[in-house]
């Protein structure tokens, strides 16, 4: 009885341990395009730093055209920024939903350990039922051996009595 128990608990840790291996990997991922992200908005910034500090106009001054590729890169930085957003919001979901994934598994588990508790229970209550049948039977069946070992006792004293009485007679 012990022995299925255990296998059932062991096949239902696994499976559900892959499941949250395959999360895991999805979330990796997620996390891979956020740093991809991240990565090129520094490199954006490095490039908006250099056009904040490039002076092609006359005496070193900054032209209309400086400050329009600066604005340009500076517009490029704040979509890549509103994508890190979105991206983020996916990775927290995923976050969200593992924590509910795994909320939902321990509340799974722990019916599923309560009504084991609850079988072992009720198999230990029949066992010991049984046991005290078992001892009742015993018993009896002691009473009945002793009964006929009684009987046949009184069967060969009276024979012996008798066989007695039929030889002084005779």
């Amino acid at each position: 009885m012990i022995r299925p128990l255990l296998l059932f608990i062991c096949l239902s840790i696994s499976i559900s341990a892959s499941a949250v291996q395959s999360d895991t990997s999805a979330y990796q991922v997620q996390r891979s395009k956020i740093n991809a992200l991240l990565a090129e908005r520094s490199a954006k910034f490095g490039q908006y730093d250099l056009s904040l500090s490039a002076r092609t106009g006359i005496f070193g001054l900054q032209t209309k055209n400086d400050l329009k590729n600066s604005n340009e890169i500076l517009r490029g930085i704040i979509l890549n920024d509103n994508n890190i957003f979105r991206e983020l919001k996916v990775l927290m979901n995923y976050k969200d939903q593992e924590v509910q994934q795994v909320q939902t598994n321990a509340g799974n588990n722990a019916k599923r350990i309560e009504s084991y508790m609850q079988a072992i229970k009720k198999l230990q209550e029949q066992n010991d039922e049984l046991k005290k049948k078992t001892e009742v039977i015993t018993a009896e069946k002691n009473t009945e051996t002793y009964s006929i070992i009684l009987l046949i006792l009184i069967i060969i004293i009276g024979s012996i009595f008798f066989y007695s009485k039929i030889r002084k007679k005779s």
